[in-house]
């Protein structure tokens, strides 16, 4: 990391540039991740298409996709209530968790961002006060200022329990990352490894025909040996994938199969803030031709 980056993001972090104005900030936070500049007046790529979107694509149903608790009810209306993981307790606290109340497992999240998440195995063994100390932390966190991913501007910080989901044949299920433009699939990334502090993480990306493609939508993680296969429900997976994403530009629809069942994960409107570099890099642009962007900001 240079020392532009190193320094940019160290002062970001500490909310140092929140009264910066949205473009101006994300110009700088491009060229800091990218070592690119940002052109916002005729974007070609996949991530510089992300940042257009950040600006100029704001839809109030947008906010309810990321809230992790009011996605929920969204995603039943349209898939069906028996493809989302129960939900056990909300909280606006983690001083308010009932913990006797929640079974042995579980899973510990916060609706306004991307990290605050406390996985319990096993309740006897759990920390309770690190994690109460972990999830107040990110409560406190304004993720919308940090790339300035409009959506979480307005999702109120809250808690919430799930289901503790696993698969008879791994301790975490696989996790399947649809790509989709304009409500089409193109391609689906398993993750291998998810949240398995014993191993590495890596990546299988397919295409939608379940054709292992020699490539990586985010060079941070590793391209795997590992070819699954083709999953049973892959035709259901990719229709609920077209239906949720249908009428966006872009989106990345998450789905487990846990014992050869469908749940639904999130769904994530801007990958990696649109800072991931890609294997090979001219994939950003291949990407970004199959964005359509409005035509209306």
């Amino acid at each position: 990391m240079n020392l532009f980056k190193r320094t940019f993001m160290f002062f970001a972090r500490r909310n140092f540039f929140d009264w910066m104005p949205d473009k101006l900030y994300l110009k700088l936070c491009y060229k800091c991740h990218t070592g690119k500049k940002l052109n916002l007046k005729n974007p070609q790529s996949f991530n510089e298409k992300l940042q257009w979107l950040k600006l100029y694509d704001r839809k109030s149903e947008y906010t309810t996709m990321v809230d992790k608790y009011a996605v929920k009810e969204y995603v039943a209306s349209i898939i069906g209530e028996e493809y989302i993981i129960p939900t056990l307790g909300v909280w606006d606290r983690a001083e308010d968790i009932d913990f006797d109340s929640l079974p042995n497992q579980f899973v510990l999240k916060c609706t306004h961002d991307s990290g605050g998440l406390v996985i319990c195995r096993n309740k006897s063994e759990l920390d309770i006060e690190q994690a109460k100390i972990k999830l107040n932390k990110f409560l406190k966190r304004d993720y919308f200022y940090l790339h300035r991913e409009w959506p979480y501007k307005n999702v109120k910080p809250r808690i919430i329990a799930e289901k503790y989901i696993e698969d008879s044949s791994r301790i975490v299920p696989e996790d399947y990352k649809i790509y989709c433009f304009g409500g089409k699939p193109e391609y689906i990334v398993v993750f291998h490894n998810r949240f398995n502090d014993e191993k590495h993480l890596s990546e299988t990306v397919y295409n939608t025909n379940w054709e292992k493609q020699e490539i990586s939508l985010d060079d941070h993680f590793e391209i795997s040996d590992i070819v699954e296969e083709k999953p049973e429900c892959l035709d259901l997976m990719l229709e609920f994938a077209h239906r949720l994403s249908n009428g966006m530009p872009q989106a990345r629809i998450d789905f487990y199969i846990v014992n050869n069942q469908l749940k639904f994960g999130e769904i994530t409107l801007c990958t990696a803030s649109g800072f991931q570099p890609m294997i090979p890099k001219e994939l950003d642009d291949e990407l970004g031709k199959l964005i359509k962007l409005p035509t209306n900001k």
